[in-house]
């Protein structure tokens, strides 16, 4: 029977709220009589320092022999319990930076007559930050405060930014963005997206956890970024009003190709953001809200093809957005007695763009424009979430058992009025794809608190479904491929299970943990559809396991070694069979075949601290199977146009071996200096693969391996007036990718922050990509031709923004 209670608690398993920096931990324990276990009511316990002998605090247990120490800062403490009648008895217990409940368990006095021995007991916890994890406040300083999301990570160490807006952590972009410790629609269930539409304006920390425990879903190979929205802890009415003003893209990098409407420059942005809490000793209400009004330019590609027959071909897409964007969180919660919490809470978020572009196709050798291109895109999306937590608390302090459940549906509504003036045809075209996105997940926490550690374990089962429609107004000598149909429909459950074991002593903190999966996806494809040999459905079974070790040399020396595995699933858009007509001769279309990619990762470093500063030196390596990537192959369906598919597909394997340096240093008080340098080798195994569209016919790619490297430098420093100065300096050095090489780029920014109003208000300001070099640039070698893609998109953005807190 126990054999099968154990296997059901691995089965069942969920994602645990995520980290986050603790600055003070709860010590409980119970006093009893040796003699018969029974418990010592009002006995005495006295914290002292274990260095120095010096009493700090103390506390009186229960009549239930039960007492609860709070508010120790990390440190060694000495524990002793008295009581008339019976001898002292004493516990040696080591606090942790990060880890906030520690159980002594039973600590038995001897009677006078009977004594024997002393109790010693000795705790610890698994450091969070350090090597596996890295906790950044964007009140540390002025160039994380204001802007996106996505601009609040430009700057952190081992993060590179893509031109569509994907976070990559050491070379990869397969990154699991949570925002509390879970999955959101803010920022995508599975793959990311949307963090250029996240303000960073209610954003109070943002953690990287590079190499994540079982108690996280498996996904994201790279690692895992969790976004820690603002939590006002002071009863009462508290919070907070911002507003920011902004223009961007004041340079270009490359001049337009000739049309009449070109790109957007000095485009203005207007964020206005609130963040009200009422906090009473029972419960907490709060709202949070954002509103983002800019004109864009998400996207300006430039291509230049390079065709085997020596034809020249150059385009422009410049994707010019008139956009708003809002965010509005509501939740409270609500302690129904000392034991029970409940929290209710919801998040809408609706976007809505209108995208104008004018794209000429022109024949380098006479200059002459053999097509002009130009669309309108009409574009809607959003959600909605509701969710339920319940959280009960033993009696023992950081026992917990948790429940949460959540129900998110998503809207996207896309409509495309496509134009056309070329020597074939004068026409239009519209396609309209309305998708709703459905996410169901539900899971159950436990966690129970250990002398030496902790235990976790709990169940998490979810489902998530996003039928799409298509429709299509076909002009005359229409290019919208035909045969497509006029849906999809999309399934995936998964249930998941994790135990997760942590072992401390003052010498080595070890932590283990495994996570089983099982994932059902189906795609089903219109039977009219030409192109594909029909629908598509499998399911596997995954285990992933995880270990940490952590070795404490000295009080300001680490070691650490760690192992996981993980996988990536390709979602909805990643498969979607519908392609893409802003660029119709570069045309993205997904994959209904596309598989889940896999990877092992292995990783060590040491840490040292000294006096102002520390640094940590990690070499780490992943071995991914079946990598799933986009890749360019020509298409001749059509032998009136030169078009290149963009189409996602399982490329192979690939290894990537690479060390990370990270170091900060206060040179003086208030000046600091931070750094990491990034270097890494890909070595990308060759390709063989059938690809089915537009018609079925074999692709190959050759092998590759290079050495790279990223660079990031911030130093932040104050100056006369209360004025606080950070600049800050990224260098990605050029790279090769599954089908070419990836050009250098590189961003200098600047911020400044100062106080006002007695520190109850700010003003900020940031300029970002100062120089306009961060666009990103690929050298792309086909069979049949080469090409040089170059998005010069918004980068370069210049920031004013205050900030009034109440």
């Amino acid at each position: 029977m126990s054999r099968y209670v154990l296997s059901v608690l691995l089965i069942l398993a969920s994602l645990p709220v995520g980290a986050r920096a603790q600055s003070s931990a709860t010590v409980a324990g119970r006093v009893l009589d040796m003699a018969n276990a029974a418990p010592i009511g009002y006995a005495t316990v006295v914290i002292e320092n274990a260095a120095t002998g010096a009493g700090l605090s103390g506390a009186l247990a229960g009549e239930d022999g039960r007492f609860v120490v709070q508010g120790l800062a990390p440190g060694t403490y000495k524990f002793r319990v008295t009581f008339p009648g019976f001898l002292e008895a004493e516990a040696d217990v080591l606090v942790s930076p990060l880890n906030n409940t520690y159980d002594l368990g039973d600590i038995r006095l001897p009677r006078i007559e009977g004594y024997t021995e002393d109790v010693k007991v000795t705790a610890d916890t698994i450091r969070l930050a350090g090597i596996d994890t890295q906790v950044f406040r964007l009140d540390d300083g002025p160039a994380q405060s204001t802007g996106t999301a996505l601009d609040a990570m430009k700057n952190l160490p081992g993060v590179t930014i893509d031109e569509e807006g994907r976070v990559s952590l050491r070379g990869s972009d397969q990154v699991a963005i949570l925002i509390d410790g879970r999955q959101s629609s803010l920022t995508g269930f599975g793959s990311q997206r949307g963090l250029d539409g996240v303000s960073a304006a209610n954003i109070e920390a943002i953690e990287i956890i590079n190499n994540p425990s079982a108690r996280f879903d498996a996904a994201g190979m790279a690692g895992i970024i969790n976004i820690i929205y603002r939590k006002e802890q002071q009863l009462g009415w508290s919070g907070d009003v911002g507003f920011s003003l902004g223009v961007g893209q004041f340079t270009r990098q490359r001049r337009d190709l000739p049309t009449d409407l070109g790109s957007f420059t000095n485009n203005e942005k207007i964020t206005p953001s609130a963040n009200l809490n009422y906090r009473t000793p029972r419960t907490r209400t709060f709202m949070q809200g954002e509103l983002m009004v800019q004109d864009d330019l998400p996207n300006n590609e430039f291509t230049t093809r390079f065709y085997d027959d020596g034809r020249v071909l150059e385009s422009q897409v410049p994707e010019n957005r008139e956009q708003y964007i809002y965010t509005v969180r509501l939740g409270s919660d609500f302690t129904v007695n000392d034991r029970n919490t409940i929290t209710a809470s919801g998040v809408h978020n609706y976007e809505h763009h209108i995208d104008v572009a004018q794209v000429p196709f022109i024949l380098q050798q006479t200059g002459q424009r053999e097509r002009f291109w130009f669309w309108r895109e009409d574009e809607g999306t959003g959600f909605t979430n509701a969710n339920v937590d319940f959280t009960h608390r033993f009696v023992q302090p950081g026992h917990e058992l948790g429940v949460n459940l959540q129900y998110t549906r998503g809207k996207e509504d896309e409509a495309y009025f496509l134009n056309e003036e070329s020597r074939i045809r004068v026409g239009t075209d519209d396609t309209h794809i309305v998708a709703i996105e459905n996410t169901l997940p539900l899971s159950i926490d436990y966690t129970r608190p250990l002398p030496t550690g902790r235990l976790e374990i709990g169940t998490k089962l979810q489902r998530r479904w996003i039928p799409v429609t298509y429709t299509v107004r076909r002009g005359v000598q229409s290019v919208i491929y035909p045969g497509l149909g006029d849906f999809s429909d999309w399934d995936e459950n998964i249930f998941a299970g994790y135990a997760n074991l942590v072992r401390i002593t003052p010498r080595y903190t070890l932590e283990g943990g495994v996570r089983l999966e099982e994932t059902q996806v189906s795609y089903v494809i219109p039977r009219e559809n030409i192109y594909y040999p029909g629908s598509d459905e499998y399911d596997y079974f995954g285990v992933f396991p995880n270990a940490k070790l952590t070795v404490n040399l000295s009080p300001s020396n680490r070691v650490t070694a760690a192992y996981n595995r993980r996988v990536d699933r390709p979602g909805e858009p990643e498969l979607r069979i519908f392609p893409k007509y802003d660029d119709p001769e570069i045309l993205k279309v997904g994959n209904p075949f596309l598989r889940p990619q896999f990877t092992n990762a292995y990783e060590g470093g040491v840490s040292h601290s000294w006096r102002g500063g520390s640094g940590s030196a990690t070499v780490y390596r992943r071995d991914v199977t079946d990598a799933f990537m986009r890749i360019f192959a020509i298409d001749d369906s059509n032998p009136n146009y030169d078009i290149v598919n963009r189409i996602f597909e399982n490329a192979g394997n690939f290894r990537q071996t690479g060390v990370l340096v990270t170091a900060s240093h206060e040179i003086v008080p208030a000046w600091r200096l931070t750094g990491s340098a990034n270097w890494f080798h890909n070595d990308i195994d060759p390709l063989q693969t059938t690809l089915f569209f537009p018609t079925r016919r074999p692709f190959s790619l050759p092998g590759s391996t290079d050495n790279t490297w990223d660079l990031t430098i911030n130093n932040r420093f104050p100056l006369p007036g209360a004025v606080e100065l950070q600049a800050n300096y990224i260098r990605y050095a050029s790279r090769n990718v599954a089908q070419g090489r990836e050009r250098a780029r590189s961003s200098v920014d600047v911020s400044a922050r100062k106080a006002l109003m007695n520190e109850r208000a700010e003003l900020v300001f940031t300029f970002t990509d100062i120089f306009n070099d961060f666009a990103l640039q690929h050298e792309i070698q086909g069979r049949g031709f080469t090409a040089l893609y170059q998005n010069f998109l918004e980068t370069q953005v210049a920031t004013v923004g205050i900030r009034y807190r109440f």
